[in-house]
């Protein structure tokens, strides 16, 4: 997903996403956890050991932000995420036109091949039902249509 979207559009959405999950790791309850030795070996658990040496490790530091710094980085983030949204809407309306603009270029070429191909089978009709003095006349004709239908149907 996030291939398809700008450079810039990406490192943006990244740090929101960094600033996120260290806000949720900063509201994370603290728990006293415990170093236990035992037999040379080191286990840690939120108990007490009860055989062996027991080192109480310090809970992590409170977030250093204050809560209007706090506040005003959410503000920041929520400007630059409606922005972001912004310039999604805008770029998805862009691509609505370009592919309208493609479908009806198509539509047109599709028209005029048909008219194309129906001038070329009137002029084969025409051919057909020549009478003897108008044969020359009716050939060229086909052979125009034909060549017209190359040059603006190809394939």
């Amino acid at each position: 997903m996030l291939s398809t979207l700008r450079p810039a559009m990406r490192s943006t959405l990244r740090a929101l996403l960094a600033l996120t999950l260290c806000g949720a790791a900063a509201t994370a309850g603290a728990q006293t956890v415990y170093k236990c030795t035992v037999d040379g070996k080191v286990t840690y658990t939120e108990t007490p050991c009860q055989n062996g040496t027991s080192t109480v490790l310090a809970p992590p530091a409170a977030p250093t932000q204050s809560p209007a710094a706090a506040a005003a980085e959410l503000t920041r983030q929520q400007r630059l995420s409606k922005e972001l949204e912004q310039d999604r809407h805008r770029a998805e309306a862009k691509d609505a036109r370009d592919m309208d603009r493609v479908a009806r270029a198509a539509d047109a070429r599709q028209a005029k091949c048909n008219k194309l191909k129906l001038n070329k089978k009137w002029a084969d009709d025409d051919l057909k039902g020549a009478p003897i003095g108008r044969v020359e006349s009716a050939q060229r004709k086909a052979r125009h249509a034909a060549e017209q239908l190359k040059l603006g149907c190809p394939g």
